[in-house]
């Protein structure tokens, strides 16, 4: 398999590297922003926290004297981050008082691509206890302010981002499903993956929905091959990504509804009043894939590298959190936010932001009356991985 920047491959580099710098969650803290709908990703990742804290407990303890060091790969600009460090660290703490060792200094990365709103998740970052002086006990006891050194690392996790053997922690959750491309053969009209009407695989042919599972699987090895040379020995990595429960590919579950309904009759619908052209949209594909749980046990495989401690389908539940789900309006509100907090910058760059308001208008509109039937099937799975150096 040849690196992302082997020379014999530029069309992938050039369409690889043009993602890489324009894709991220909604910045800001406006009411489409990342910041302000992703507390459904927020209670998903809480509701695993003990498969989380299970993977913790088999990292290796090493000497106090030496930093323990954690990374989040693909962070984002929200609070839940903070709070899975928050828990990593406590958890990691108390696993060192326990052999009568005083903690460590923790150190912790978040990492995310460059276009990722960093400025935000660093508001929201408590300051550092006591200044960075005292004890680690002291900062642990500290009411709202952090016990770790913070830094940002901006990058692709599908390259290295990492010295060797530097890594103790690796977390991932609700990214990893994110394709480094859309793969080109999906937007080339002469192939037969060529994704003619549609703006997401759910629903499309057996050849497109074989080439993005293709593109998951290179993508996560390359993830692998990465980690595999960052983690030291006797550390852990805790992986979430979106799944599905179906062998289809061509079914993908939560995500399809998400994508593959409402937003792509919201795409038809620009064609068909003349705001688009239907060649506008099909060059327009969601980089997203949802693997079945034997997609990603293949790579892990094939890898060699990491033992699998945990792999499963894990059921995450809605990703739509509304205060009245008898009002068919917030949940319609809540759909096209959340679709907008993720895909909006996509959708931005490829036909504008007016444009991308009338498209997320309509989202709305078409959910607000599908509401009751959103709120009832509207679920997500995850595939949760727990891995550890062979």
């Amino acid at each position: 398999m040849a690196p992302l920047g082997d020379n014999n491959n530029n069309n992938v580099v050039v369409s690889n590297l043009k993602l890489e710098r324009m894709l991220s969650m909604k910045g800001g803290k406006g009411e489409a922003s990342y910041v302000n709908n992703s507390q459904a990703q927020g209670q998903h990742a809480r509701s695993m926290l003990h498969l989380l804290k299970d993977t913790l407990d088999g990292v290796q303890l090493n000497s106090p004297e030496i930093p323990f060091v954690i990374a989040d790969l693909g962070c984002s600009c929200g609070s839940n981050t903070i709070f899975i460090i928050d828990v990593i660290v406590e958890h990691m703490s108390k696993r060192y008082e326990a052999t009568g060792q005083e903690p460590p200094e923790f150190s912790a990365f978040f990492s995310d691509l460059p276009s990722n709103d960093f400025n935000t998740l660093f508001q929201l970052l408590p300051p550092l206890a006591n200044n960075g002086c005292g004890s680690m006990e002291e900062c642990l006891a500290s009411n709202s302010h952090r016990s770790y050194f913070a830094a940002g690392v901006p990058g692709s996790f599908y390259r290295r981002l990492f010295p060797a053997r530097s890594i103790d922690v690796f977390y991932s959750a609700f990214s990893l499903h994110w394709l480094s491309q859309v793969p080109e053969i999906v937007l080339d009209k002469r192939s037969p993956a060529y994704n003619k009407g549609k703006i997401y695989i759910h629903g499309a042919n057996e050849s497109t929905a074989n080439a993005y599972r293709k593109q998951f699987q290179t993508d996560l090895a390359y993830f692998l091959g990465c980690r595999s040379k960052e983690m030291k020995r006797g550390g852990s990595m805790f992986l979430a990504c979106l799944g599905r429960t179906s062998v289809d590919p061509t079914d993908q579950g939560g995500a399809g509804l998400l994508f593959g309904t409402h937003f792509q009759d919201a795409w038809d619908d620009l064609v068909q009043e003349g705001l688009i052209t239907s060649e506008k949209r099909d060059k327009f594909n969601i980089p997203v894939y949802a693997p079945s749980i034997q997609d990603f046990k293949e790579v892990v495989e094939a890898n060699g590298s990491f033992k699998i401690n945990n792999l499963q389908v894990f059921r995450g539940g809605s990703p739509l959190v509304v205060s009245h789900p008898d009002d068919a309006a917030e949940i319609g509100r809540a759909l096209a936010n959340s679709c907008k907090s993720v895909s909006g910058v996509l959708v931005d760059a490829h036909i504008g932001e007016q444009l991308s308001d009338e498209l997320f208008t309509r989202v709305e509109e078409r959910a607000t009356c599908h509401a009751k039937e959103l709120l009832q099937n509207l679920q997500f799975f995850h595939i949760v991985a727990s891995l550890s150096l062979v």
